[in-house]
């Protein structure tokens, strides 16, 4: 059993935001999906078209490279790695 109290960064994805084109969102989540394990994604900001990202680490190469085909179709921009946000306790998950 996986203790997440712990500090282990190990059990943690690595955590993504982007804004992503709202008329082509349905796109940018069907090819996430369509690589097994890459990522989690969900919209955090619909107002805003802003979608979160929770990455394993040994995805994480894959992961950039489709973000940045996307990014160079203008579909997602914005893109920033942060601190995930499911390890601090005062988040709303």
């Amino acid at each position: 059993m996986i203790d997440l109290t712990r500090e282990d960064t190990s059990v943690y994805c690595f955590y993504y935001q982007a804004a992503v084109l709202r008329r082509e969102s349905w796109f940018v989540v069907a090819v996430l999906k369509s690589f097994d394990h890459v990522s989690l994604d969900r919209t955090i900001d619909r107002e805003n078209s802003i979608f979160e990202f929770f990455v394993p680490a040994a995805m994480e190469q894959y992961f950039l490279q489709i973000i940045t085909n996307l990014q160079k179709r203008g579909l997602i921009s914005n893109v920033q790695k942060l601190p995930n946000r499911l390890r601090d306790p005062n988040q709303e998950v």
